[in-house]
């Protein structure tokens, strides 16, 4: 749920794409998807992305560069751009953030994040102020207003745990709610022990869901690890459904 409250018409949109629906609150003179307004370009780059990053794909870059079928430098050019925030996320994380979960390529714990942030901000360059952009419940928000964001229950389904506000700012969210236990702990080749959902809130979605997504996969020392990263705050709730989040979180919770 992302919730935009009252203004100016508004038109919304769902896309099904990358796997997921893909649902934009833009203003209503954005066009429709399949035109050549900023809708229909946002539309359009998300079923590029889908094509060239699916590892579900044989003919996609990630899956040909996966299986040593074409190299690098004949991919597109964004694949280098998210192996080098991937390594640098990987770094970051102490490993815990890896392009290579259960032993093959694969970066869609940071092409999710990074495709719906650059179809927000091909809203922002074509002059829409406010909008979102969500992906299965990882949203980037831009404009002033307050936007409202639900964050689903992983223990009680079709609950929300929590509702999460805030101004210019993307949210993600790492659990067990949607896809079960998905996320693998680099460390062990298991899922990690002891959260159930993760949400984390920060500037931009791409850097937003990769960190959420490396948190999870610290199980227990996610907090301490999560409190030391500037610009990032987060909540999350326990397998046993205790909750905890960090010193700054206060401040979006609606």
């Amino acid at each position: 749920m992302n919730d935009s409250g009252a203004g100016p018409a508004r038109r919304k949109h769902a896309e099904h794409v990358m796997g997921t629906v893909v649902s934009f609150d833009v203003p209503a003179r954005a066009g429709e998807p399949r035109g050549d307004g900023p809708l229909g370009r946002a539309v359009r780059w998300l079923h590029w992305v889908d094509a060239t990053f699916s590892p579900y794909r044989d003919d996609s870059d990630v899956s040909q560069f996966g299986r040593g079928a074409r190299p690098l430098a004949q991919c597109a050019p964004e694949l280098a751009e998210v192996l080098e925030a991937c390594a640098a996320i990987s770094a970051r994380s102490g490993g815990y953030f890896t392009t290579t979960p259960g032993g093959s390529f694969d970066p869609s714990g940071y092409v999710k994040g990074w495709a719906i942030e650059r179809a927000a901000a091909i809203l922002t360059a074509a002059g829409s102020a406010e909008h979102s952009v969500n992906g299965g419940g990882d949203v980037q928000c831009t404009g002033e207003r307050v936007w409202r964001v639900g964050i689903a229950d992983p223990l009680r389904p079709g609950r929300l745990a929590l509702v999460v506000t805030g101004q210019d700012f993307a949210v993600a969210t790492s659990g067990v709610a949607e896809r079960g236990a998905h996320i693998i702990d680099p460390y062990t080749g298991q899922p990690p022990a002891g959260l159930a959902s993760l949400t984390v809130v920060g500037a931009r979605l791409a850097e937003t869901d990769a960190y959420a997504t490396a948190a999870f996969a610290m199980g227990s020392g996610a907090r301490d690890w999560l409190e030391g990263l500037d610009g990032f705050e987060a909540f999350a709730i326990t397998a046993a459904g205790a909750t905890w989040q960090t010193s700054g979180f206060a401040r979006y919770a609606g």
